[in-house]
């Protein structure tokens, strides 16, 4: 399929001083034959979290909060009482990511949960899943920011990123979507690339806070320049003053209010990115003023992967004009090949050896272990996952691993260890 009739890009490159750069590519909908422009909305994902960590600060300037308060204090289901505001902010809190939990359930592309299922989750948590003080990424950190935004003003976040920071910044096209039925004007659908075409990537799943914010690459730029504007001092980064930055997840970049940053001599920049359901998201503004951003509605095409090499063509020689640095960057991104998902033939299942159904009072559901020859299986909701050894007696997923404290011979509980949530142990019921 020509890359004109399949899902695509909008970039925008800005140098301080001159006009911005814009390119768009493919389509806003396949349905439609709509192409992608620059009035098209996006779901930029984590993106947005740079957006709740701007609104807190601004809660703790007019008094309504302190960032060394504790959380507890203004979300009183919360039982980790040590957890301050600013350690939600900059993922310091040790809670594990609820989505993360509730996929142990065995969720499916188009059930159905809510911003309050995960974080009754979170409130299940009664001790940091990490020590204190070590970095966490949870999007339970900013859906708890999210509640607490809304308890201090009493209005819902949208109304309150509307009033404090989209209307006055003339960001009109970009919105915080909290119910999957809400219609957002000019909004792009996302697509995967699938052996039988393409298929729609959206779930019906709002998450404003960590996420579900939907905007233009224009807002973002409106966005990016006033962040730039913050950038006070250029031996402190933005809002540095209210938030320390510190080691992230990844090196060597530090964590702060709601961004990544690149504190490096010569580097000075601070970024984030985002995925979800199928979009992706990248936004990049250096101390010099030059604004990045790369947003997609092809699940096969990663605005972060995109915004390195347009990064890339702005700074290494032969350094290019913005313009060409987009279409380079554009053309050289190919779509992946479809990964088909190994799952044990239905013929195979009475082959394996069951090891018994397992339960964990900190996440939702149950989780089957079996055994087939040398190799273990784990089941949720009729799903299989097949481990790979990768220690003494250690298991390695799809972005976890499972520890169990003796042979597989017969199993009475096992340690999970998943990316956004460590630490769970599971007994045998």
């Amino acid at each position: 399929m020509p890359r004109d009739e399949q899902p695509g890009l909008s970039l925008l490159a800005h140098r301080p001083g001159e006009e911005p750069t814009l390119l768009h590519t493919g389509l806003a909908s396949l349905e439609h034959g709509l192409a992608i422009g620059p009035d098209t909305t996006f779901n930029v994902g984590s993106v947005a979290k740079q957006i709740t960590a701007h609104l807190i600060l601004l809660a703790a300037r007019d008094d309504l909060l302190r960032l060394d308060q504790r959380a507890s204090d203004l979300l009183p289901r919360l039982k980790i009482s040590d957890v301050t505001v600013a350690d939600l902010v900059t993922h310091r809190s040790g809670i594990r990511d609820a989505e993360s939990l509730l996929s142990l359930a065995g969720f499916r592309d188009l059930d159905h949960y809510t911003a309050d299922d995960l974080r009754t989750l979170a409130y299940r948590q009664d001790q940091r899943a990490v020590p204190e003080g070590r970095f966490l990424y949870s999007n339970t950190n900013y859906l708890l920011l999210a509640e607490i935004l809304e308890s201090v003003h009493r209005t819902t976040l949208p109304d309150l990123a509307r009033r404090r920071v989209f209307g006055p910044l003339g960001m009109h096209a970009t919105h915080f979507k909290t119910d999957p039925r809400q219609v957002i004007p000019g909004a792009a659908f996302a697509y995967q690339s699938t052996h039988h075409g393409w298929r729609r990537t959206e779930v019906p799943v709002t998450l404003p806070g960590p996420g579900t914010l939907w905007t233009t690459v224009g807002d973002l730029d409106r966005w990016l320049t006033h962040l730039h504007q913050r950038w006070q001092h250029p031996r402190q980064l933005p809002w540095q003053e209210a938030v320390g930055y510190e080691p992230s997840d990844h090196e060597p970049y530090l964590y702060g209010p709601g961004l990544y940053a690149d504190a490096r001599p010569g580097c000075d920049a601070v970024f984030h990115y985002g995925h979800e359901q199928g979009f992706s998201a990248a936004a990049h503004v250096e101390a010099s003023g030059l604004r990045v951003i790369a947003l997609s509605n092809n699940a096969g095409l990663s605005a972060d992967r995109v915004i390195a090499a347009i990064l890339r063509n702005l700074h290494q020689p032969p350094l290019l004009a913005p313009k060409e640095a987009l279409l380079r960057a554009a053309a050289r991104e190919q779509t992946p090949s479809t990964v088909v998902q190994d799952q044990p033939r239905p013929g195979d299942l009475g082959q394996h050896t069951e090891l018994g159904t397992f339960t964990c009072d900190q996440a939702p559901g149950n989780l089957r272990l079996t055994r087939r020859a040398d190799t273990l299986h784990l089941w949720r909701r009729g799903t299989c996952d097949r481990l790979t050894p990768a220690g003494s007696g250690i298991y390695a997923g799809n972005g976890y691993t499972l520890t169990v404290p003796s042979g597989t011979d017969q199993v009475d509980r096992f340690t999970l260890d998943l990316d956004r949530a460590p630490g769970l142990t599971y007994i045998r019921q």
